[in-house]
């Protein structure tokens, strides 16, 4: 709670009669507020700098990230004969979306309709040329595999995940370090060397030299209410960025939306997938949560009545996002991530929450699963960056396209990509040296982890944010798109880069750790905007008002940010069906 959020929840004749004379900095006090700790205001530490340490680490492989990619990543490097560790903000099986994902995805050939060539074709055509079809088949090929293997340690018997997470790692005996909110990753001689952080716990600064980094971090968003990405703000993405590694795919949206009643209720608003027990999903390819129920709302005004996606609900307004005929839906929605008698799940199941009374933005910030994130060079979940991997989320693999086309295969994508990500690691370990960080990158680090502790004066990270959330949040920005409100939210955006983001402050690790997610999300934001103008044309999950047409000739590619040399965010196509040059 913020201090301007604990002054409204003292009555004004209240205040008045506490805050006389003497006696009201001490009112002050006992309800929490101080006035240094304003938006933009002395910082008041309350850590003591001189008893902060340093720690360091040395692996072949460090996984960062504890959700279903991080978890494949660690066992199949481990398995490969590396020396791994796993490190993680939040808990093992608890991080992320992956405890919110109820659904996994596996392609039976003995009992599915489609071969696997048209498996990969019906996704292609869904996503409109979007995806990438060589981890489009990755996924389907060895997801029955990596279901069966999860099968056999107990995922399927809890709708908590912690143990059966933990049952692979404890037996291989892999280190896992939970609570440590990675800042940097490093690299030295053009090649990765390993990573930072600090304890969210302790007053410990951690170092991590690693022959090769696996980013298994998920995607991220704007701290939107409504949905369970609240601790996913793109911190993989941006460190990745900031070392000159490329990432794709901030111009499509994820368009799960929100109960109109009790919108910010995440938890009720899934209706009980939290205490479900996981299942089975078999081949259903869709074209789903892009922005129509945007484009519906913005045209008609809220809150929607809505159905499934591509199917009439209301009155429908004229254009807008296309559904493919092939695709369009009129079955009524049975629940998505709701497993059947035989514990696979019913056909025809929409997306949670897209029922009802509905309401949008709920995750804001975060584009479709799998089509953002760092630019795969080949398909081993490779960066550019020689050492540096991503999996899952973290990777923008484009495994289903700018839209989501396959039920349960966000999970299967995870567990599939993590592990080939491990082995291919593993792999690069073999003829690498352990890398050494020089003192000098360390003092450089140190510094910056320290930076928003020392600052003497500053902007709240949870001030920044809801300034950030004002500008990108609204329906007319980052979901139906036109030039004109890109540009002036740009503006305000870079305001925040350049001014607010070095003076962000911070008094505890608490705060620490907003102070490094705040300066994340901006840096999402400025991407998500720069490519929404990049690209001309509608497809997908990307609607410009002004654009709306799909243009083959021109943007049959995708857009790849990476950092230039004078520090500026640059742009390139990469034409689908290639890799990057």
């Amino acid at each position: 709670m913020t201090s301007s959020q604990k002054l409204k929840d003292v009555s004004r004749r209240r205040f008045m009669t506490l805050a006389g004379g003497a006696a009201g900095l001490a009112a002050m006090a006992a309800f929490g507020v101080f006035p240094e700790q304003g938006m933009c205001s002395t910082n008041v530490p309350e850590i003591d700098m001189d008893k902060i340490t340093n720690i360091e680490n040395e692996t072949d492989v460090l996984v960062i990230g504890g959700g279903m990619a991080g978890l494949f990543a660690a066992v199949k490097a481990h398995d490969a004969g590396a020396k791994v560790m796993l490190v993680s903000k939040g808990r093992l099986g608890s991080s992320g979306q992956t405890p919110f994902a109820k659904g996994i995805f596996a392609f039976d050939p003995d009992s599915e309709k489609l071969s696997l060539d048209e498996f990969v074709d019906t996704v292609s055509r869904s996503a409109l040329g979007t995806n990438n079809p060589v981890y489009t088949r990755q996924m389907a090929e060895h997801s029955l595999a990596r279901v069966n293997e999860l099968k056999a340690w107990g995922f399927f018997n809890s709708p908590l995940y912690n143990k059966s997470f933990n049952n692979p790692v404890k037996k291989r005996n892999i280190p896992v370090l939970e609570r440590i909110v990675i800042t940097h990753l490093i690299k030295e001689k053009g090649r990765i060397c390993g990573a930072a952080g600090f304890s969210l716990d302790k007053e410990i600064i951690h170092f991590f030299k690693a022959k090769s980094v696996i980013l298994c971090t998920g995607a991220g968003g704007f701290k939107p209410n409504g949905f369970p990405i609240c601790d996913l703000t793109h911190d993989g993405t941006v460190m990745a960025y900031n070392i000159g590694a490329k990432v794709t795919g901030k111009e499509w949206n994820d368009g799960h939306p929100g109960q109109a009643e009790n919108a910010a209720a995440c938890f009720d608003g899934w209706h009980g997938m939290f205490e479900r027990k996981p299942g089975i999903t078999g081949v259903e390819v869709h074209h789903d949560l892009g922005v129509d129920l945007n484009y519906k709302a913005y045209m008609n005004g809220n809150p929607v009545q809505m159905g499934i996606p591509g199917a009439a609900g209301g009155k429908e307004p004229e254009g807008g996002p296309s559904v493919p005929d092939e695709f369009k839906r009129n079955r009524p929605p049975k629940g998505e991530g709701r497993p059947g008698p035989s514990g696979r799940h019913d056909e025809g199941g929409a997306p949670p929450g897209m029922a009802g009374t509905l309401v949008g933005g709920s995750s804001a910030g975060m584009a479709i699963h799998k089509s953002e994130g760092l630019v795969p060079v080949n398909e081993k979940c490779e960066s550019n960056i020689p050492g540096l991997y991503a999996a899952g989320d973290a990777l923008g693999s484009y495994m289903a396209g700018a839209i989501y086309t396959q039920i349960g295969s966000s999970l299967a994508g995870s567990a599939v990509q993590g592990g080939v990500a491990g082995k291919a690691a593993a792999e690069y370990c073999q003829h690498i040296e352990m890398p050494e960080i020089s003192k000098s990158k360390i003092d450089e680090v140190n510094a910056e982890i320290l930076a928003p502790l020392k600052r003497e004066a500053g902007y709240s990270p949870a001030w920044v944010t809801q300034i950030l959330q004002g500008i990108m949040i609204p329906n007319f920005i980052i979901y139906i798109k036109k030039e004109r409100l890109l540009k002036a939210a740009l503006a305000y955006v870079e305001e925040l880069r350049d001014h607010h983001m070095p003076m962000l402050k911070a008094a505890n690790l608490h705060e620490l750790r907003l102070a490094f997610e705040t300066a994340n999300m901006i840096i999402s934001a400025e991407m998500k905007l720069r490519a929404s103008l990049m690209r001309k044309e509608s497809r997908c999950s990307h609607y410009r008002l002004d654009y709306p047409e799909t243009d083959t000739k021109n943007w049959n590619a995708w857009i790849n940010i990476y950092k230039g040399r004078d520090g500026s965010m640059k742009f390139e196509k990469q034409p689908f069906g290639t890799w990057p040059s």
